[in-house]
């Protein structure tokens, strides 16, 4: 049996399947002095999640496009609406969640402001791509596929951006960044937080 059904039967509990919740809390939500931002944010998510089903049918077939606008609307698949949609087109929770797993379009983690992208191509890998990946991972303390606690910035790696005479590559919001080695992680950090700092009043 593999790792990762191993890890799916886990919740697997009295014929009934919950999805695995250490995946999807919300934990990185600030709260404002005007209240708590996490409970805005999960009402937005139930009225937005709903407004989508009123737009679709409740047939299966409908799965796909579903979980496709609702990603559209927040940038992720929240947990708490991906159990409405198990609901609503009268699925188990753990069809939803293969279906979202199986599928590279769809994301679990909130987006962060900021989005990082390191290559892993051919070239990318024998120049130090790895090496590379390792620094953004211990400067952000997140791995591929999360976002910092703040949101500022979200982590993941590519095949291949074709631009192999520059690797190693990062791409930070879409801008090629080349010969990135570990140097060069901490310069491109230091800058956005100089940005950052220089837009604080």
């Amino acid at each position: 049996m593999t790792t990762k059904a191993k890890g799916l039967l886990a919740h697997y509990t009295n014929g009934v399947y919950t999805l695995p919740k250490i995946h999807y809390k919300l934990t990185f939500l600030p709260v404002h002095r005007s209240g708590d931002i996490r409970m805005t944010e999960e009402k937005e998510i139930e009225e937005k999640t709903r407004e989508i089903f009123s737009r679709l049918g409740s047939t299966r077939e409908n799965l796909i496009p579903i979980l496709q606008q609702i990603q559209e609307a927040f940038g992720y698949l929240p947990s708490n609406a991906m159990v409405e949609v198990a609901r609503f087109l009268k699925l188990p929770e753990i069809d939803v969640y293969s279906v979202v797993t199986f599928y590279n379009q769809f994301r679990l983690t909130p987006p962060g402001k900021h989005s990082i992208r390191v290559c892993m191509g051919t070239a990318c890998h024998v120049k130090g791509g790895h090496i590379t990946l390792a620094a953004w991972q211990r400067r952000l303390k997140i791995g591929p596929g999360e976002t910092t606690p703040d949101r500022e910035f979200d982590l993941d790696t590519v095949a291949c951006v074709g631009c192999c005479a520059m690797a190693p590559v990062s791409v930070v919001d879409k801008k090629v960044e080349a010969k990135a080695d570990p140097t060069r992680v901490d310069g491109i950090l230091l800058s956005y937080q100089l940005q950052k700092e220089s837009k604080t009043p």
